[in-house]
């Protein structure tokens, strides 16, 4: 079993890393057609049906690029398709969201404080949240609000809130701000799958047949790319923001995900309006700023439980039976003495205000529910401490690691 953790640790390292490349790929080709697209020039010599071209230099070479808003008038035989980059991107971070939050559920997924859950009821909540909130967004798109385009953008805010707002009342924080921004990628990506990809199949269909493509394939499909450039830079933010205790353990948290939206809005209204030459709204900088400094305010609240009412929660099955199992008491030590000062509910270590990255090492609780964290970064590694600055003896990683490994067989 301590030969699993390790590789389970390793295997969410791996698939976390094959989650940033595949997202490096799809976000830096929506960045860079999105560019392309507002940065288009009209030209005296373009074919029929071309909407602009724009003529670029990169690695030593010319690039001579055109745009047909529907189709050109014949069907050219090399194709290249942008849409694994977006599949590969969803299906690796969800192959992390089973690792660390479904198989980690009683640590990271569900609060127990706000809502008394068994483990199956906390991952069912979390699958439901991916494919219902599709759902209910796909229909506000098909639904006469497609003519309307900036109501739409604000009830899919809306939507967002309110998502971020529920989630809190159940998981964790920290899973509250993954799952939201695991929400927006799936419609970010679910646009692509059955939405973008569908509709230009459909033009390459008739263009192949012979017929001339219906325009309302490409408008539709414009909608949705348009709503995933607004929501690319929040889910960035909301995916780093389980490093970031400040961002996710405040009683704030729901709030703080809903103005990264906003600033999703400001930060890509100016580089669109950049890239498209309709002007430069620097105006969009002091709104980004202001609605940062107020996300920074709001970081100052986080959610503090009495350490005696922490001492007085009873312990989960699992965590009582990892605090009945031999060594404990001499790991509890360790622990206390080594790594509460840091992780605690008010931490006496200067400089440090809150529990780094919202790990709390005070009471029974807290070490049998953190026990494969400890286990990995005090005793088969020396991440913690960090520099062992409080003196951590080989004898007191022994400790935990014996423990562990008794808790585990």
């Amino acid at each position: 079993m301590y030969d699993l953790a390790v590789f389970w640790d390793w295997l969410a390292f791996g698939v976390r890393w094959l989650h940033v490349i595949t997202a490096i790929a799809w976000i830096g080709s929506s960045f860079y057609f999105i560019a392309l697209d507002l940065g288009l020039r009209k030209a005296p010599d373009l074919p029929p049906g071309a909407h602009g071209e724009e003529w670029q230099v990169h690695g030593g070479g010319f690039y001579h690029i055109r745009k047909f808003l529907v189709a050109p008038e014949r069907m050219p035989e090399h194709l290249t398709w942008f849409k694994w980059e977006s599949y590969s991107t969803w299906l690796s971070g969800f192959a992390l969201l089973m690792i660390v939050y479904w198989a980690g559920g009683e640590l990271y997924l569900i609060d127990q404080s706000k809502a008394e859950l068994a483990l199956w009821q906390g991952i069912a909540i979390s699958a439901a949240t991916l494919s219902i909130g599709w759902l209910v967004y796909d229909r506000l798109c098909k639904s006469g609000l497609a003519e309307r385009p900036t109501l739409l953008m604000v009830l899919l805010f809306g939507l967002l809130v309110v998502m971020g707002w529920a989630l809190n009342q159940v998981f964790t924080g920290r899973a509250m701000m993954l799952h939201l921004g695991a929400f927006t990628a799936t419609i970010m990506s679910a646009n692509v799958f059955f939405i973008i990809i569908p509709n230009q199949k459909i033009v390459v269909a008739d263009l192949m047949a012979g017929r001339a493509p219906d325009p309302k394939y490409g408008k539709i499909a414009k909608l949705r790319s348009t709503h995933n450039n607004y929501l690319t830079l929040p889910v960035l933010f909301l995916m780093l923001s389980n490093h970031y205790p400040l961002a996710f353990a405040t009683q704030y948290n729901w709030i703080i995900a809903a103005l990264v939206f906003l600033m999703g809005v400001t930060i890509r209204h100016y580089f669109n309006s950049l890239h498209a030459r309709t002007g430069n709204p620097t105006w969009t900088w002091l709104v980004t700023a202001l609605l940062f400094l107020a996300i920074i305010w709001l970081s100052t609240a986080p959610m503090h439980q009495p350490l005696e009412e922490a001492e007085a929660q009873p312990l989960t099955a699992t965590e009582q039976r990892l605090a009945a199992a031999p060594g404990f008491d001499q790991a509890h030590d360790v622990v206390l003495g080594r790594c509460s000062m840091c992780h605690a509910r008010e931490p006496v270590w200067e400089g440090i205000l809150w529990a780094p990255k919202g790990v709390l090492l005070e009471t029974e609780g807290d070490i049998a529910r953190n026990a494969r964290a400890i286990y990995l970064q005090s005793g088969v590694s020396h991440a913690m401490p960090p520099a062992n600055v409080t003196y951590m003896e080989p004898e007191d990683r022994a400790a935990i690691i014996a423990w562990y490994r008794a808790a585990t067989r």
